[in-house]
């Protein structure tokens, strides 16, 4: 049996059954999937039977909007969130009030594996409102006890003031907004000196271990990664440790698998896949083999922090973000990890994609430093033009952008654009 697999244990199998009876009597749109491939409750009897399940997708939920997935009654609903919709019909996602209560569980058991209790005051710093984060975040911690300042995003001059007249220990919010409030330290330290920030709750992007190190050595904390998606339930299906070592899953909540994007078989742990879930508590919204389209390794070895459930790696990107450029892959980490060892350059960086003759064509841009000097823009292009080549093992245009160039975001930072480009190259919009 396959080490992922040993997770999934009899009892795990028997609330997912019930799952599944369950979308069958509803005439679901998943237990028409389930029927097409002649599967039937009955017949997931061990973690093995797992394999037999369809896989859903994006696609799929999207096909049925607005609230065709749902798996009760509009009565015992409590809460609707959406997706964006940037790559078709948002996705809708609903919740009853014990969906609810088991978000703010698994957000919780999230935030005490970051080191977190009712003596912490934590500033959720993520978009409040149909994005997943904020109300996610601000749950969970209610649920430990925590204190909580629901500062959303903005504003950014005045959330680092109250965190430090607040007394706040944890903060929460995507990597970029970090960086940001990291660029309003740097330029105002009298007035930031003496805040008791420990640790930040970051996630919603894939960021480098690069912007980790930049993050943790300008704010003095521990730099963690929480990972969520609205399909699943939003903010708290894995939590990274003090340990830094791997995220945890929250096992009573997810079953998570590992395949290949390509063959969607399972692979080896420690080898690179796809993460599937597939929820054991949703109510409303339950998900079956969910192809998450994220990249990443399951991790069979014991953490050291000791706890026990799934773990997995650091999500490397999304296979559907992935670029080939002349036969070699590539994704936006690689090129922010590149950039982050350059000194001198900063985290804030786009990639322009486009098409030509049939194959994929990019150019990088990165700001640099405010403290550097204007005349070391010649010197950090080449740096960094000769890091890029070395981590992405393939030559791509480089340049060195003035402070300030790109718009900075509160929420989720779009680094990779596609964008168009006329018959001489020269750019003519963006899509």
């Amino acid at each position: 049996m396959n080490e992922m697999y040993r997770q999934v244990t009899p009892d795990k199998i028997a609330t997912l059954v019930k799952t599944l009876h369950k979308l069958v009597e509803r005439n679901h749109p998943y237990a028409l999937k389930m029927a097409e491939a002649g599967v039937r409750p009955e017949h997931i009897r061990t973690a093995e039977d797992l394999r037999s399940l369809p896989f859903c997708t994006k696609q799929d939920l999207q096909e049925q909007y607005p609230l065709g997935w749902l798996a009760c009654d509009r009565k015992d609903l409590l809460r609707y969130h959406a997706t964006s919709g940037t790559t078709g019909n948002p996705t809708v996602v609903a919740y009853t009030r014990n969906d609810r209560d088991a978000w703010a569980d698994c957000v919780a058991w999230c935030l005490k594996l970051a080191g977190l209790s009712d003596v912490d005051t934590i500033q959720v710093s993520y978009g409040y409102g149909l994005f997943t984060g904020g109300l996610g975040l601000h749950d969970g911690a209610e649920k430990l006890g925590l204190s909580v300042v629901p500062a959303s995003g903005g504003f950014s001059t005045r959330q680092v003031a109250l965190m430090r007249d607040l007394h706040v220990t944890a903060l929460a919010c995507t990597p970029s907004y970090a960086l940001r409030i990291v660029e309003i330290v740097k330029k105002n330290p009298i007035e930031t000196n003496g805040h008791h920030l420990k640790v930040g709750i970051f996630g919603a992007e894939a960021w480098s271990e690069g912007v980790r190190k930049h993050i943790e050595t300008s704010l003095g904390i521990k730099a963690l990664d929480i990972y969520g998606l609205s399909e699943a339930m939003g903010p708290g299906v894995a939590q990274e440790c003090l340990e830094q070592n791997g995220l945890h899953i929250p096992g009573d909540a997810f079953i998570a698998e590992v395949v290949n994007p390509e063959t969607l078989e399972p692979v080896a742990p420690g080898e690179i896949g796809e993460l599937v879930l597939t929820s054991l508590r949703k109510e409303a919204f339950p998900i079956v083999r969910y192809r998450t389209r994220d990249l990443t390794r399951y991790l069979a070895d014991p953490c050291p922090c000791g706890t026990g459930g799934p773990r997995i790696d650091r999500l490397r990107g999304r296979s559907d973000d992935m670029i080939i450029i002349r036969g070699v892959n590539v994704f936006p980490t690689q090129v922010e990890a590149a950039l982050m060892k350059v000194k001198g350059l900063t985290p804030n960086y786009q990639i322009e994609v486009w098409s030509e003759n049939r194959m994929h064509q990019m150019t990088v841009g990165c700001e640099r430093d405010p403290e550097t000097h204007p005349g070391s823009a010649m010197e950090l292009q080449i740096r960094g033009q000769k890091m890029l080549k070395e981590i992405l093992g393939v030559y791509v245009p480089f340049n060195v952008l003035e402070p300030d160039t790109l718009e900075k975001s509160g929420g989720k930072t779009k680094h990779l654009v596609w964008v168009e480009k006329n018959g001489n190259g020269n750019g003519n919009g963006k899509k």
